[in-house]
């Protein structure tokens, strides 16, 4: 399973690349007002860093205007994927982009209908959002399950299930399981994953013997 980077800060970005975990990444422009940066040079400077996709959302609500956003981010890196919000408009904007052979992740996915359509409509990718589901109650991880087992049904489906709105480390290993090609998480959970006190216990137990060994 592939790991993204969910952010817009080239420092953690840089991190998440030495651990390398950070096969793409996704941005928001919630995240690039918070960072206080531009948003294309924002963009460039991502693609610049990875190899990998680098999610750039769309922001128009007509067709129209998302295809015209989508062909001028396009431009701006090969390794650029148009993210568009999940509806009407954006259905006709994938099917349009794709058409002209520019890759879009189709975004705000919070039923296996949407993922469906999304498909259909040609997205490479899909974002279902679990935490939010999480959040009204709902299992966001039965979302990813049966997204998982339907594409698998059809083997023309080449979508691939990119795991957003993570919150826990939790959520990241039941994302392997239900069989998501990918999750894009904040830094700090790479970091929660990293991390166990019984590691951390047995690292200092090493130390304090490696001590006393010295000093023989």
């Amino acid at each position: 399973m592939k790991f993204f980077v969910d952010s817009a800060d080239p420092a953690e970005i840089q991190a998440a690349l030495a651990l390398g975990l950070a096969d793409g990444v996704t941005t928001n422009p919630t995240l690039i007002e918070k960072s206080g940066r531009d948003f294309q040079n924002t963009i460039c400077a991502i693609a610049d860093l990875v190899t990998g996709p680098v999610l750039a959302e769309a922001v128009s609500e007509d067709a129209a205007g998302i295809v015209r956003e989508g062909r001028e981010m396009s431009k701006w890196a090969n390794n650029v994927v148009i993210k568009i919000p999940l509806s009407r408009a954006g259905l006709e904007a994938i099917r349009v982009l794709k058409n002209e052979n520019i890759v879009t992740a189709a975004t705000l996915i919070f039923s296996p209908g949407q993922a469906l359509l999304a498909a259909r409509a040609g997205a490479s990718w899909i974002c279902p959002f679990i935490g939010r589901l999480d959040d009204v109650g709902q299992d966001g991880m039965d979302l990813i399950r049966t997204i998982s087992e339907m594409y698998a049904n059809y083997p023309d489906i080449n979508t691939e299930i990119l795991v957003a709105s993570v919150r826990m480390p939790r959520h990241v290993t039941e994302s392997a399981l239900a069989g998501a090609d990918a999750v894009t998480v904040p830094f700090k959970v790479i970091e929660q994953l990293m991390a166990h006190p019984l590691t951390d216990l047995g690292i200092r137990r090493f130390l304090d013997d490696w001590k006393k060994f010295r000093k023989k």
